[in-house]
């Protein structure tokens, strides 16, 4: 059975009303925790975990179960007492563009690998994949990071992969340059890369998807899929010919796009898919995801 590690932070998702209607929503959400419950849909016979920080509260442990309803593994969730998660609302223009609001610079998942600590990133040297991002990044103190690199050293060494999305989001971190070293570290750890074009291209100010191609191979991402919206993805490695990627025939709201895109992908990297057979995946559940509304759609 494969192994797979989603680390990161889920949140509190509040939907806004959207224009003409009368009630919002309350859900569970994030961008580590969309992909782990899309990857294990798709690939249910996987082990799939999701490493995070929650409080002990009635929230949290509302969002353990929730995990475990999905059919993620619990086992890796470090509990902090007085802490609680992150909570974020979404706000819909009328194209299903969405804008957001954060609460969560004392959320729980911010702990994560903290000493002291029950749940160190030593626990993940003994899984085959291993997918990140650049929140997971962003949120997590100094010497977690520190940790985090060394056990995702040890996972290639140990013979697993580890996938990263840069996910960059300026708000999480003190200054660009920061952002650009810290996820600059993590891309030279990764062998699947599931970035956004817009993301590399505001994060490393490169003119357009050659440059940021060249220079995530030239770091030594081996494989994955540069995500350019509704204009479809294109390969970051060579990948034969590709089928032409069809616009999703509808759009309610663009939550979790890219995370439904890495879910997708990632499931079929791990039944052994290839390149092509791996970014149809991907552009087929992000398709479906954004024709619902939320991040998380009905099975």
């Amino acid at each position: 059975m494969t192994k797979v590690a989603c680390i990161g932070e889920c949140m509190v998702e509040v939907a806004m009303p959207r224009p003409g209607a009368e009630r919002g929503r309350v859900d569970f959400a994030g961008d580590t925790f969309n992909t782990a419950v899309y990857l294990k849909r798709l690939a249910p016979s996987a082990e799939v975990a999701y490493v995070t920080a929650l409080g002990t509260d009635p929230v949290s442990d509302q969002m353990a179960a929730t995990f475990a309803a999905e059919g993620l593994g619990t086992d890796l969730i470090e509990r902090r007492e007085g802490r609680a998660p992150g909570l974020y609302a979404i706000s819909l223009d009328a194209s299903g563009e969405r804008s957001f609001t954060y609460w969560r610079d004392q959320s729980a998942a911010r702990t994560l690998f903290h000493a002291p600590a029950e749940v160190t990133p030593a626990a993940l040297r003994d899984f085959d994949l291993v997918y990140l991002s650049g929140i997971t990044v962003a949120i997590l103190a100094a010497d977690a990071r520190a940790a985090l690199k060394d056990a995702l050293h040890r996972v290639r060494v140990n013979g697993g992969s580890v996938a990263f999305d840069s996910n960059y989001r300026p708000r999480l971190w003190p200054d660009q340059a920061t952002a650009r070293a810290e996820i600059t570290a993590f891309w030279n750890l990764a062998d699947v890369g599931l970035p956004s074009l817009d993301d590399e291209l505001a994060l490393y100010g490169e003119a357009c998807e050659a440059e940021v191609r060249s220079r995530l191979v030239s770091g030594g991402v081996r494989r994955g899929a540069l995500k350019r919206g509704d204009a479809g993805p294109i390969p970051i490695g060579p990948a034969g010919t590709l089928p032409p990627f069809a616009r999703a025939a509808r759009v309610v709201d663009t939550t979790a796009a890219g995370d439904s895109f890495n879910g997708g992908y990632l499931a079929a990297y791990i039944h052994g898919e290839d390149e092509a057979a791996c970014l149809a995946a991907g552009h087929a559940m992000a398709s479906e995801v954004v024709g619902h509304p939320g991040a998380i759609i009905p099975r």
